[in-house]
């Protein structure tokens, strides 16, 4: 039996706009089915149009409550933005499959506040078109190890009660075993597909912090308990884990913090059940920073931060500091288990040699993460009118 879509998740919203072409779709139908009539409005544009070119603070913050339910008419299936920044950054050979755009928590070094131009969240309607574009790649490149991730523009899970988009792809990434799939969350909302486990290709991962980060930058998320013990109900339902630490972020007490992190994932699961961790450190685009300030004020970690140009444009931690933060994470997982498969994300190949002492290649377990694979389709996506690529 299908499961209605919770009423805490209802009151989230303030509006649900459907596009006339949407209308009938299976998410649609859904929505209507569950959300209170006063809530759900049928419109032929995309709402609250004529405004800037750039949101403001406070048409960020009503994009997060409104939802557009609308068609994607761009190309569903493409490769990580790291990937067109490999002279700066090392690429894991990610793709992406977005479903929508948006998030309905609240973190306050969110990179969507510098990337998103669009004044309501995005689910789009027509899944079977993402799944066709998925099912034209299989057929050619089944053999090979494509990584694919939900989670770019948009949580994997957090809206996945309303959408149900999580039980067709697991379906269809079951076929394909040389495949993987990732659903990136800080949400704990995994019931609605254990029932489909074992999928050992279908990787349910976790962007972690330590409590204190989670209660003081990660406003609307589940909170580290929730995750974890989320985490722990997919692996006795056969589902990989991964889990990144990212952003990591400076504190006073960021080494007691981080090995308590390190000392409960090591506690609670093995590196069998666990695919890869990934570390980063805090970063954002220069333009982000008034956002975030006007947004969360300067009593934020992240705020109040000193941060330097870098590679790429980015703001970052002093080199030295981003080397002894990585350096600390690697030493404290390996001094649990050497077995633990760790890597940066969206660090330069000097951060990589600085702290690993390799480059990806060169680690084990890491190589299918970082060898080339054949190149998809052109992409001629529509994405950039809402979100500034």
């Amino acid at each position: 039996m299908e499961k209605p879509i919770p009423l805490n998740l209802i009151q989230q919203f303030e509006k649900v706009f459907i596009d006339e072409k949407s209308w009938d779709s299976a998410v649609a139908e859904r929505i209507r089915t569950y959300f209170p009539v006063d809530k759900i409005e049928r419109v032929v544009q995309e709402p609250f149009v004529g405004r800037g070119p750039e949101l403001s603070p406070e048409e960020f913050d009503r994009s997060k409550k409104n939802i557009f339910v609308t068609t994607f008419n761009g190309q569903f299936f493409k490769r990580c933005p790291g990937a067109t920044q490999k002279k700066t950054l090392t690429c894991c050979n990610y793709y992406v499959l977005n479903l929508g755009s948006q998030c309905n928590m609240n973190c306050s070094y969110c990179y969507l506040q510098s990337y998103l131009n669009s004044p309501v969240m995005k689910i789009f309607s027509n899944i079977d078109q993402a799944l066709s574009e998925l099912e034209e790649m299989a057929s050619q490149h089944a053999h090979l190890p494509y990584r694919v991730g939900t989670g770019e523009v948009i949580d994997s899970l957090s809206m996945d009660e309303i959408t149900l988009y999580s039980r067709q792809l697991v379906n269809f990434f079951k076929k394909y075993p040389k495949w993987s799939l990732e659903f990136k969350t800080k949400s704990d909302k995994v019931d609605q597909f254990l029932d489909l486990g074992p999928a050992q290709n279908v990787m349910v991962s976790w962007s972690i912090n330590p409590p204190y980060i989670i209660q003081s930058e990660e406003h609307g998320t589940a909170r580290f308990e929730e995750r974890l013990a989320a985490a722990e109900k997919c692996v006795k339902s056969g589902f990989s884990l991964a889990f990144h630490i990212d952003p990591m972020i400076w504190h006073p007490e960021w080494k007691e913090n981080y090995a308590f992190l390190i000392d409960e994932i090591s506690r609670r699961f093995t590196p069998e059940q666990v695919k890869v961790i990934s570390v980063g450190a805090l970063r954002f685009q220069p333009e982000q920073r008034h956002m975030m300030r006007q947004r969360f004020g300067m009593k934020s970690l992240v705020t109040s931060a000193e941060m330097f140009p870098s590679e790429g444009g980015k703001y970052r931690y002093d080199a030295s500091l981003r080397h002894e933060m990585f350096q600390f994470v690697l030493k404290k997982f390996r001094d649990h288990n050497p077995a633990w498969n760790l890597f940066l994300c969206m660090e330069t190949p000097e951060t990589w040699l600085n702290s690993f002492e390799q480059t990806p290649m060169q680690v084990p377990g890491l190589h299918d993460y970082f060898r080339p694979l054949p190149k998809i389709k052109s992409e001629n996506s529509d994405l950039a009118s809402a979100v500034k690529i």
